[in-house]
């Protein structure tokens, strides 16, 4: 594994914390470490890492909390760490766009093994699908209208707005971008998150349910995003763009 891949990791306990820098270290990754919330944000705001390990009970906000925090603005390949092996947790977890889940305690070849599974799969920025060179000002379609620069999207029918978080907005420009064209779930996978998808991810799954709830296009109404069943998904809809 490259030494240029850096690794933070996010923990209250100290122990943990040195165990973890000592070993990953010694495997040629660049750790860094915070004990909790707002040192975790101080450190992104000086630049993400390549993978984060996020522990779930700390003091102030959990790390349910800053993995949700964390999807606002990055895909960057999460392992939550938990002292509880827990079901519920796990769900949790994986719906709000955690990567992986292992419980405390774990051998370091087993965390191991997870770190490289995430980072084989992620891509570099150069194969994750280009945007169009000149981005639309805003985008119509349907009953709707987003602005791309401010993430909002408009009902023009209702009259109401949402704000869009950043993985919500890249698969919704995705389609915007693409539609009436059939795209496998690895597609989706690449330009939203920067890797392919797993087996068994259900991030995307998770991804696309909130995109289509957002857009009352859910259940048997399904309209605007079309499941191809083996195939993938379809955005159905006359995309108009205003410069």
């Amino acid at each position: 594994m490259s030494a240029s891949k850096k690794v933070l990791v996010v923990d209250d306990d100290q122990e943990i914390r040195e165990l973890l820098e000592e070993y990953l270290t010694k495997a040629g990754f660049a750790v860094t470490t915070a004990a909790e919330g707002e040192e975790m944000k101080r450190r992104l705001a000086l630049g993400y890492p390549d993978l984060i390990l996020l522990d779930v009970m700390m003091p102030g906000d959990d790390g349910f909390t800053l993995c949700q925090h964390i999807r606002k603005t990055s895909d960057v390949p999460i392992i939550m760490l938990t002292a509880v092996s827990d079901e519920m947790d796990q769900i949790i977890g994986l719906e709000i766009g955690a990567d992986d889940y292992i419980a405390k305690p774990f051998s370091p070849r087993q965390l191991m093994a997870r770190i490289k599974a995430l980072l084989r799969r992620a891509k570099p920025s150069s194969d994750i699908q280009p945007a169009p060179t000149a981005t639309p000002k805003a985008i119509r379609f349907a009953n709707w209208r987003l602005e791309t620069g401010s993430h909002r999207l408009f009902d023009l029918e209702k009259g109401t707005e949402y704000e869009l978080s950043g993985s919500d907005f890249s698969l919704l420009m995705l389609f915007l971008t693409r539609p009436n064209e059939v795209l496998d779930r690895d597609t989706i996978s690449v330009a939203t998150r920067g890797r392919e998808a797993h087996p068994a991810e259900r991030g995307i799954d998770v991804q696309l349910s909130r995109l289509r709830q957002r857009l009352g296009d859910k259940g048997t109404q399904q309209r605007l995003i079309k499941t191809i069943r083996g195939n993938g998904y379809v955005f159905n809809a006359e995309v108009i763009y205003e410069e």
